[in-house]
């Protein structure tokens, strides 16, 4: 019998993998002024939310006088909406979904970016109704590290933290997580190092490589020890 009464999961880049397509439709919008998007310089925030405006002024700074920024906006959004299309849910998310469904778990979302944005997406993939709870980065003062949206989710459940467990594909997701009491399980997008993921109570490459259950099983057995290293 899991202790766990509701699984939490984020939305970038973990239920989907929106984070790629981000990268790709940067990368397509620098190629188009001649120039390599690098990702190692500050390409990433530590925290969540849009940082989009700083993206456009780091281009408009490479490119210059001749840049157009509403031009350049419009074909990364574009490019990026076109790569959507035929975006699935990430690999064994499905599966975890209808497993915890056949169990009597509750499914949540903690998301740092707006309604709109998580709604569209999981109405697209046909799983949004499997969430109960939806809190995201519109909602709240502070995004992730900052815990205000994992304490605005569990109070639309009427959970306790201990009662939850949080699956986050970043460390300031699995932050967030931990500062507001709730273990954190680990699936790292493409762009995050399984290593950086430390504070997490295990760490998986999907969620495939194990059945929620066993999941749950395993971390109810580690939630007290010292944090896993990767599988």
């Amino acid at each position: 019998m899991t202790p766990f009464a509701a699984v939490v999961f984020d939305f970038d880049g973990l239920l989907m993998d929106t984070e790629t397509t981000l990268v790709e439709a940067w990368r397509a919008e620098w190629a188009f002024h001649g120039l390599s998007l690098d990702l190692t310089d500050t390409f990433w925030p530590g925290h969540g939310g849009d940082i989009t405006q700083h993206r456009l002024d780091r281009l408009g700074a490479l490119v210059g006088p001749g840049f157009d920024r509403a031009a350049s906006h419009a074909r990364f959004l574009a490019h990026r909406e076109r790569l959507h299309r035929t975006l699935a849910l990430r690999p064994g998310i499905a599966a975890w979904l209808t497993e915890a469904r056949a169990a009597g778990l509750t499914c949540a979302v903690a998301s740092s970016s707006p309604l709109t944005w998580v709604q569209g997406h999981l109405s697209r993939a046909g799983v949004f109704d499997t969430f109960k709870a939806v809190a995201t980065g519109d909602e709240v003062a502070a995004h992730k590290p900052d815990p205000a949206i994992y304490r605005l989710v569990l109070d639309r459940l009427g959970l306790p933290p201990a009662s939850a467990v949080a699956i986050e594909d970043t460390p300031h997701g699995i932050a967030a997580a931990r500062a507001a009491g709730i273990p954190a399980v680990a699936i790292p997008n493409p762009f995050v190092k399984a290593a950086d993921c430390a504070g997490a109570s295990l760490v998986l490459s999907t969620a495939a490589d194990l059945p929620l259950s066993e999941m749950l099983a395993c971390l109810a057995r580690t939630a007290s020890a010292p944090p896993a290293q990767p599988r």
